[in-house]
C-alpha cells in the first residue's frame, strides 16, 4: 500500500470491486480498494445472486442489461469462475390487474431494446417449471437473460480483473477517518494514512458510517431478508435442465434452482430493519436467526406454489441484511460540497446492478459525466429532508414491503408524508385538494368533493372528470395553481450576467424580461429546461423543477466562476399562478393600476398588501401570470386572488390538469421529454439556443450536431386512438412491425377531446401525417404524427 493514490474505493463487495475494475479498465491505474475484512464480507457473500435485465426504470434496466453482458467478460479476463447459470426467467401474474400490468411492462421493455422477452400462458409456465403449481396464474413474462451467479466467485472475478488492469486491493484494513484536504482526501486506515484525490463510498452495510466520516448523512438503512435452500427435490433429479428463475408477484417470492434443490426468497410485507445506523465493524459473515413466524404468510404461499417443498426439508436458512434507499434504487455520484467524495451505496441488487453502477461512476469520475442517464440512482435526488431517521425507516420499509406489490401511476404512497407543506396547505386541503409529493414537498394534484377517493388504475381513473373540469375552467375562465413546487435560485453579483451567459445556452433576457433557457453538458446533453428572469435591478432568477434542486445546485457549484452569489430561495419564496382568459382581470382587481406586462415580461408590483415578483408566462398555453411572494404571504395571496376572481369563474386546479393542458400545447417537461440522456436538437430545445454566442457550455457538441447529420430521433406529437386508457411513458411506437421510437409522456386533452402523446421517433418517421401505432396498457392503438400544439397553434391565447 502506497501513501498516494488517485482514487480509493472503500468496500470490498460486488459494487466496490466493480467500481475498481471500471476505473482501472478506463485508464486510472493508480487506484486502491480497501476492505476492513476480506472481499465479500457484509452482504455480498450471502446474496442470492439473481440476475435479470428487467426494471421499472428503463435507464436502470439498460444498466442491468450491461451488467449481464459484462459478467462473462470479467470471468474471461480474471480467469475466475463466476458460476453463471443463464436459466431464463419468468415473472408471473395472478390477478387481472397484474396481468394487464405485465402486458404493459412487456411493451415498455421493447421500447428500451430488451427484445429477448415474451408473454407466456399458464400452460407454458408449467412446462418451463414442472415443479411449480400454476393454480391462480393468469399469465407471465419470459426473459431469456435471467439466471444466477456464484456470488463469491463473481466478486473475486471483478477483483482479479481489476488487478490485471493495474489496481491494488488491501484487505483486513479498516478505514478510521476521512479528512478533507486542499487536494482531495486523507484516508486514515489501520495500516497507515493515504492521500488521494477521490474517495468512493462503496461500503454497503457500513455506508452510513463512511458517510458520517465525511460529514454526510446518507438516506440508507439495512433491512433483513430471508431465503431458504431446500434439500434435494426428487422431481429436479429427473429433469435434464435447470428450472428457470421465477418471480411469483402475488406470492411475494422468487425462486431459482440450487443444485438439485431450490432457493426460495421472500419479500415479506412485515419488514424488519436491522442496525439502522450501520452494521457493527466486527460484523461480516454472520446472519440473523430465521424468523418464520414473521414470514409465515408468504412462506405458506411459497410452499403452495412449489408443492415439492412440502415433501423435503430445509437445508439452509439465510436471514441477512441488505442496504436500501428510500426508493430502492442505488445512491451513486458526487456529493455536493464534498469535492472528490463519491457514492456507490444502497445497491441492494449488487450482482444485478453492480456492473452498471461501476461503469457509470467510473465514466463520471474520468470523463465528467456518465454515458447513460443515471438520475434515477443519482445521490442528489435526495436533499437534507431525507436525512431524518424516521423518514428513512418509513420509506425504506415501504419499498421493501412493496417490492412485489403493484404500484399504479396514479397511486400516492404514504411513507414519509406529509413532510414539507406550502403555507396554504391546510386551507387548500379544506378546499378538497388531493396531494402528491415531490422531493419531500406536497404538491396539489386536483380538488375533489368531500369523501372522494381515487381508485388506483392503469386506465383513466375516477378522477378523470374532475381533472376535465379543472382543465376546462382554465381554458374558459381562470385557474389558480399553487406553484410552490418549483425551484428558485437567486443570482447576484458583478459577474452574474457573465456567468449565466456561459452556463445557459440561450440569449439572456433583457431587464424586465424572462426567457426559456436550455442548459447543456459539455457533451451537448440537456442539464435543464429552465427559465431565467432578469428583474432589472441586478437580480436574476433561475426557475426549474423543485425535485432537481440539489442536482442543479451541484451543477452550478461545479461550474461557478467569477464574483457571483447564488442563493437557493425555493422554500422561502412560493406563490400562485393565474392561467386563463380572465387572468388579467383578476390580477388588475388587486393591483393599483392596469397590468401592462408583455408576454414573457416580469417585474415587481403590489398585489394587495404584498410586494410580489410577477412574470407573465404560463405552461397551460393560456394568458397567465406567475405571482411570487414570501412564504409568510402565501395564505394571504391565495385568499386575495380567490376573492378577486369569485365572479370571474376562478377555480383552484392541480398539476394533473396542467398535464392535460400542456400536452395540448406540445410543451415538454423534465424527466419525460427532457432528460440528461437527450440533446437539445432531439427534443426541439435547440430553438432556444443562441448560436451567435461564442462561448457557452456544450456549444461545440451542439454545433457539431447542428452541422452534422442531425439527430437520429426527434420529438413529435401523436394523436392516439385510445380507448379508456392513455399513454404515460415508454410505450413503444411502431411503423408496421418495426419499432421506431417510444412515448415520453401522454394523456388526455380535455379541451380537444383527444388522447395525445409526445414521443421520440426516428427522424424518418417524424413527418406530419405519418401513420404509426402505440401500445397502451399492452393493446396496440393507431396513432398519427400531427403538427405541434393542437390547441391554439399560433399561440394567440397566451400572447393576448
Amino acid at each position: 500500500m502506497k501513501s498516494h493514490y488517485r482514487a480509493v474505493v472503500i468496500g470490498g463487495g460486488v459494487v466496490g470491486t466493480s467500481v475498481l475494475y471500471h476505473l482501472a479498465k478506463l485508464g486510472w491505474k493508480d487506484v486502491l480498494l480497501i476492505e476492513r475484512s476480506v472481499l465479500t464480507a457484509g452482504s455480498s457473500w450471502h446474496a442470492a445472486g439473481g440476475i435479470h435485465a428487467l426494471n421499472a426504470d428503463p435507464n436502470i434496466a439498460a444498466l442491468q442489461a450491461y451488467t449481464i453482458d459484462l459478467l462473462p467478460e470479467i470471468e474471461k479476463e480474471s480467469g475466475q469462475s463466476i458460476g453463471l447459470h443463464m436459466t431464463g426467467g419468468m415473472t408471473l401474474a395472478g390477478t387481472p390487474d397484474r396481468w394487464e400490468w405485465l402486458q404493459s411492462a412487456y411493451r415498455t421493455f421493447q421500447s428500451i431494446g430488451i427484445d429477448d422477452c415474451r408473454l407466456i400462458t399458464p400452460e407454458e409456465a408449467g412446462e418451463l417449471c414442472p415443479i411449480m403449481s400454476t393454480d391462480g396464474i393468469l399469465g407471465g413474462m419470459w426473459a431469456d437473460r435471467e439466471g444466477y451467479v456464484d456470488t463469491t466467485g463473481t466478486v473475486h472475478a471483478y477483483a482479479g480483473a481489476a488487478k490485471k488492469h493495474g489496481a491494488e486491493i488491501v484487505e483486513n484494513n479498516r478505514v478510521l477517518e476521512l479528512n478533507q484536504t486542499d487536494s482531495g482526501w486523507e484516508v486514515v486506515t489501520e495500516k497507515g494514512t493515504i492521500q488521494t484525490e477521490h474517495v468512493i463510498n462503496a461500503a454497503g452495510l457500513w455506508a452510513k458510517q463512511v458517510g458520517r466520516m465525511a460529514g454526510i448523512e446518507l438516506p440508507v438503512s439495512p433491512l433483513n431478508h430471508h431465503y431458504l435452500i431446500s434439500d434435494t427435490i426428487p422431481e429436479l433429479e429427473q429433469l435434464d435442465f435447470e428450472v428457470p428463475m421465477t418471480v411469483d408477484l402475488e406470492g411475494f417470492t422468487y425462486m431459482r434452482q440450487d443444485q438439485k434443490g431450490i432457493l426460495l426468497g421472500i419479500y415479506e410485507v412485515d419488514h424488519e430493519h436491522w442496525m439502522v445506523d450501520g452494521a457493527p465493524w466486527e460484523y461480516g459473515f454472520e446472519l440473523q436467526k430465521e424468523d418464520t413466524d414473521r414470514i409465515e404468510k408468504e412462506l405458506i404461499m411459497g410452499f403452495e406454489r412449489y408443492p415439492a417443498l412440502q415433501e423435503v426439508g430445509v437445508k439452509t436458512w439465510v436471514n441477512g441484511a441488505f442496504t436500501f434507499s428510500p426508493d430502492g434504487n442505488p445512491l451513486v455520484g458526487p456529493v455536493q460540497g464534498k469535492p472528490g467524495y463519491w457514492c456507490a451505496c444502497a445497491v441492494m441488487a449488487g450482482f444485478l446492478q453492480g456492473g452498471g453502477v461501476g461503469k457509470s461512476l467510473a465514466e463520471w469520475m474520468i470523463h465528467g459525466e456518465p454515458e447513460a442517464d443515471v438520475f434515477g440512482m443519482d445521490v442528489s435526488r435526495y436533499g437534507d429532508f431525507a436525512q431524518n431517521k424516521r423518514f428513512i425507516k418509513e420509506t425504506t420499509g415501504q419499498f421493501y414491503s412493496r417490492r412485489f406489490i403493484m404500484t399504479y401511476p396514479n397511486e400516492q404512497l404514504p411513507a414519509g408524508r406529509p413532510l414539507k407543506m406550502a403555507p396554504a396547505y391546510s386551507d387548500m386541503t379544506a378546499a378538497g385538494c388531493r396531494w402528491g409529493a415531490s422531493y419531500g414537498l406536497e404538491l396539489p394534484l386536483y380538488f375533489a368533493p368531500q369523501g372522494f377517493e381515487e381508485t388506483p388504475s392503469l386506465r383513466r381513473s375516477n378522477a378523470f372528470d374532475i381533472v376535465a373540469e379543472e382543465s376546462r375552467a382554465v381554458r374558459r375562465d381562470v385557474g389558480l395553481l399553487d406553484i410552490s413546487g418549483f425551484s428558485r435560485f437567486e443570482v447576484t453579483g458583478p459577474d452574474a450576467a457573465k456567468w449565466l451567459d456561459r452556463v445557459m445556452a440561450c440569449k439572456l433576457p433583457g431587464p424586465g424580461r424572462a426567457r426559456l433557457a436550455p442548459m447543456l453538458s459539455e457533451e451537448g446533453k440537456l442539464k435543464g429546461d429552465l427559465t431565467v428572469f432578469n428583474w432589472g435591478d441586478g437580480t436574476w432568477w433561475i426557475m426549474g423543477s423543485y425535485y432537481l434542486r440539489d442536482w442543479h445546485k451541484r451543477w452550478f457549484a461545479d461550474h461557478m466562476t467569477g464574483d457571483v452569489k447564488l442563493r437557493d430561495i425555493s422554500d422561502a419564496t412560493v406563490g400562485f399562478s393565474l392561467s386563463g382568459p380572465n387572468s388579467t382581470k383578476v390580477l388588475e382587481r388587486v393591483t393599483d393600476g392596469p397590468v401592462n406586462l408583455p408576454f414573457m415580461g416580469c417585474g415587481t408590483m403590489d398585489v394587495g398588501l404584498i410586494r410580489a415578483r410577477v412574470g407573465r408566462l404560463s405552461v397551460t398555453g393560456e394568458l397567465g401570470y406567475e405571482i411570487h411572494c414570501s412564504a409568510a404571504e402565501h395564505i394571504g395571496l391565495r385568499k386575495l386572488l380567490l376573492a378577486a376572481g369569485a365572479d370571474l369563474g376562478i377555480r383552484e386546479i392541480g398539476f394533473n390538469a396542467l398535464l392535460s393542458l400542456r400536452l395540448e400545447k406540445s410543451f415538454g417537461i423534465w424527466n419525460a421529454e427532457f432528460t440528461q440522456g437527450y440533446t437539445a436538437a432531439e427534443t426541439g430545445m435547440d430553438r432556444w439556443i443562441d448560436w451567435t454566442k461564442e462561448d457557452f457550455i456544450g456549444r461545440k457538441a451542439a454545433v457539431a450536431e447542428r452541422d452534422g447529420n442531425g439527430p437520429v430521433k426527434r420529438l413529435v406529437t401523436l394523436e392516439v386512438a385510445a380507448d379508456g386508457a392513455d399513454a404515460s411513458g415508454y410505450e413503444p411506437v411502431w411503423n408496421g412491425d418495426t419499432r421506431v421510437g417510444f412515448v415520453t409522456s401522454g394523456g388526455y386533452g380535455h379541451t380537444m377531446g383527444k388522447s395525445y402523446a409526445l414521443a421520440l421517433v426516428n427522424t424518418e418517421q417524424a413527418a406530419e401525417g405519418t401513420d404509426l401505432s402505440v401500445h397502451i396498457v399492452g393493446v396496440e392503438r393507431t396513432a398519427k404524427v400531427i403538427a405541434p400544439s393542437p390547441y391554439d397553434p399560433s399561440g394567440k391565447a397566451m400572447r393576448a
